[in-house]
């Protein structure tokens, strides 16, 4: 990447992703209080593990190393969206068509990121 990141918490991606996180922790308020150290911990720390690692990742040197970071991201997107499916099947939440296209539009972000970054290599 040619220009360098002044800061994480500029990047679209970053700022879509704390929103998720927001989301989850609002989402799984209401999870049976046998799932607090199950899916709602899971939940959670998928949700928190991707805007962490975009952040991570633009903090590091190297562009090849921040692309790695948001692989890492887009499989805790993938986790997370896997738990969310789950817990509609074991009637914890009901079906929410904006939140899964906000995880499409995170993945389609991510995605994008990391397509733009390899082409500056």
């Amino acid at each position: 990447m040619s220009e360098k990141i002044a800061d994480h918490r500029d990047l679209k991606v970053w700022q879509d992703s704390i929103e998720i996180v927001c989301r989850m922790y609002d989402l799984t308020k209401a999870f049976p209080q046998t799932e607090q150290y199950g899916l709602v911990s899971q939940m959670r720390r998928a949700a928190v593990s991707i805007p962490s690692n975009i952040a991570e990742g633009a903090a590091r040197a190297s562009t090849r190393e921040f692309i790695q970071f948001l692989r890492i991201s887009l499989g805790s997107l993938a986790e997370l969206e896997t738990q969310i499916i789950i817990s509609e099947r074991l009637g914890f939440v009901t079906h929410d068509k904006e939140l899964y296209n906000s995880l499409v539009t995170l993945r389609k972000m991510l995605s994008g990121l990391i397509a733009k970054l390899k082409k500056s290599l």
